[in-house]
């Protein structure tokens, strides 16, 4: 039961995922580029928890802030996709540890030179 419960919740967390990514490519102003880095489902798939991260970085907070406004604005959006019967209630966040990744990256990379 709880593989089954599992799968539907990566499913669920795969579609939004992939939702959000194109909401933010329609609605964005284009001021920075929101990439949508991963979903957690939460409350037995009643919460979304969309974690992104913003080009540039000194974005992010604005980016974050837009997002917010338009989380409901953005549940409509998901509604009206074929895909979802019930659309989770939607929060984002700042993907830190994707910035952690990154910065990992770097000095891995000059470690090397």
């Amino acid at each position: 039961m709880r593989s089954i419960k599992k799968h539907k919740d990566e499913k669920s967390a795969s579609l939004i995922s992939r939702f959000a990514a194109e909401y933010f490519g329609i609605e964005s102003n284009r001021d920075s580029l929101i990439t949508i880095t991963r979903v957690d489902m939460l409350d037995r798939g009643r919460r979304a928890l969309v974690y992104f991260t913003a080009l540039p970085t000194e974005k992010e907070a604005t980016a974050l802030e837009f997002a917010m406004r338009r989380r409901n604005d953005f549940r409509q959006f998901i509604m009206t996709k074929k895909s979802f019967g019930f659309a989770p209630k939607i929060d984002f966040c700042i993907d830190l540890g994707e910035h952690n990744r990154q910065r990992i990256d770097e000095l891995s990379n000059e470690s090397v030179s």
